[in-house]
């Protein structure tokens, strides 16, 4: 057998989710939930509204039961319970922002100086924080448990989060 095409992979991008995030968020109008809760507490029937006015015609049970995963999977929560006329109404919120984007087709070539000279600064700073974070803990089972990377992506989810949210505060 021959080999036709060969090409090396370099990891460029790293990810974070749970399994359980992932699954709640792996439908369009799940996501687009998000984006909308982002923020704002809104009620089911305010949901679903805003999802028509985007091209989602769900009904309103399946905006309950979108909501219903996203709430089990813990990105959503019950934020005001409001009682009128003998109905309950909840409302739902987040303060997970997701970050969906599309790239322009020149963005490697035009960014690219600055994310490597940025990438550098960086992982100097963080190749200082992986040995004091990689102490391990025995696990289930004697299996160790090591959370340095997830402890580092999280530092940086945080002073990134911080950054977007807070563009004026120094």
């Amino acid at each position: 057998m021959s080999t036709l095409l060969e090409k090396p992979i370099k990891v460029n991008r790293i990810v974070t989710t749970s399994i359980e995030h992932a699954r709640a968020i792996e439908d369009p109008a799940r996501a687009k939930i998000m984006e909308f809760l982002y923020q704002h507490s809104l009620s089911a029937e305010q949901i679903s509204n805003e999802l028509k006015k985007t091209g989602y015609k769900k009904a309103l049970t399946t905006v309950r039961h979108h909501l219903e995963i996203l709430k089990n999977s813990g990105l959503v929560e019950i934020v005001r319970i409001e009682e009128s006329r003998g109905a309950i109404t909840k409302f739902y919120s987040t303060s997970t922002k997701l970050l969906g984007f599309q790239a322009p087709a020149d963005f490697d070539s035009k960014y690219s100086k600055i994310i490597d000279n940025t990438s550098v600064k960086i992982e100097k700073l963080l190749k200082g924080l992986i040995p004091k974070t990689a102490k391990s803990k025995k696990g289930k089972k004697n299996e160790p448990q090591d959370y340095s990377q997830y402890l580092v992506m999280e530092i940086m989810n945080r002073a990134m989060t911080n950054i977007l949210e807070n563009p004026g505060k120094k």
